[in-house]
C-alpha cells in the first residue's frame, strides 16, 4: 500500500512539474511576442484552477504581477484592480502559512506600488509601506532578486525630495540581474529578460545611451525576437547614440 501512494505522489509530482513547465513557455512566449490576450488566458486558467501547489501559487502570483504591471502601463485601470485583489488575495494564502515570505514580501511592495500607480494620492500612506515590504524581503533572503527590483523600483519613482534616486536604484537593478544570473533563473525567463529592459531604460533617462544601447543588444542575443525591444526600444536607442556623435 505504501509503494502504491509513493507512485501516486511521484506521479502528482511529475504532472504540476509539467504544468508548471507549460505556463512558463506560454508566459514567456507571451511576454516576447506581445500576445497579453495568451498571457491573460494563462493566468485565468491558473486562478481558476483547484488545490494549486505552493509553488504553483507563487508562480501565479509573479505572472499575476506581470500583467498587472502592462494594464497599469496602457491605462486599463479597471482590469489592473481586477487582478491585483486576485494577486494580493493569493499572496494572503501563501502568508497564512509562512510560504517563501522574502518573496511575498517582494510582491507586497509591488502591489502596494501598484495601487499608487490606480490612486497616486494613496503614495504618502502606501509608500512607506511599499519601501518596508521591499527592504524585508531583502533582509529575509539576500539571494532574492525580488526584493532588491522592488527597493529598486521604489527609489526609481518616488520623488528626490523623499529620498528617490534613478542612479541609486539602478545599483539595486544591477543587484538583482547578478542574483538571477548566478542563481540560473535567467533561461527563458520572462523576469530576467524585464529586468534587463528596465536596465536599459534606466540607462536611456540617464541619457546613458551607450549603455543602454548594449543591455538592448544584451537583450537581443537572448531573445532576438524579442517584439518591444526589436521594433520600438532598441531603434528608439540607435537614434539617440546617433544624435550623440
Amino acid at each position: 500500500m505504501e509503494r502504491k501512494n509513493y507512485f501516486v505522489l511521484i506521479f502528482f509530482l511529475l504532472l504540476c512539474l509539467s504544468l508548471q513547465a507549460n505556463y512558463n513557455a506560454l508566459i514567456y512566449d507571451a511576454f516576447i511576442n506581445n500576445k497579453m490576450s495568451q498571457w491573460q488566458t494563462t493566468i485565468d486558467n491558473m486562478q481558476i484552477q483547484k488545490n494549486k501547489s505552493k509553488e504553483n501559487t507563487l508562480s501565479l502570483i509573479n505572472y499575476q504581477y506581470g500583467y498587472i504591471a502592462w494594464c497599469i502601463s496602457n491605462k486599463k485601470n479597471k482590469e489592473a484592480e481586477k487582478y491585483l485583489t486576485l494577486a494580493e488575495k493569493n499572496t494572503e494564502l501563501l502568508e497564512e502559512i509562512s510560504f517563501r515570505p522574502s518573496y511575498t514580501k517582494a510582491y507586497r511592495a509591488a502591489f502596494y506600488g501598484f495601487r499608487i500607480g490606480l490612486a497616486p494620492y494613496k503614495a504618502p500612506f502606501l509608500g512607506p509601506k511599499s519601501i518596508d515590504n521591499a527592504k524585508s524581503a531583502m533582509q529575509l533572503d539576500k539571494n532574492n532578486p525580488y526584493g532588491y527590483m522592488q527597493y529598486g523600483n521604489a527609489l526609481y519613482y518616488m520623488p528626490a525630495m523623499f529620498g528617490g534616486s534613478k542612479t541609486e536604484a539602478m545599483k539595486y537593478f544591477k543587484k538583482a540581474q547578478v542574483l538571477m544570473e548566478v542563481n540560473k533563473n535567467s533561461s527563458k525567463d520572462w523576469n530576467y529578460l524585464n529586468l534587463l529592459t528596465i536596465i536599459a531604460k534606466g540607462h536611456s533617462d540617464l541619457q546613458e545611451y551607450k549603455q543602454a544601447k548594449g543591455y538592448y543588444e544584451k537583450i537581443l542575443s537572448i531573445a532576438p525576437n524579442f517584439t518591444w525591444v526589436k521594433e520600438t526600444l532598441y531603434p528608439e536607442i540607435i537614434k539617440k547614440t546617433n544624435n550623440e556623435k
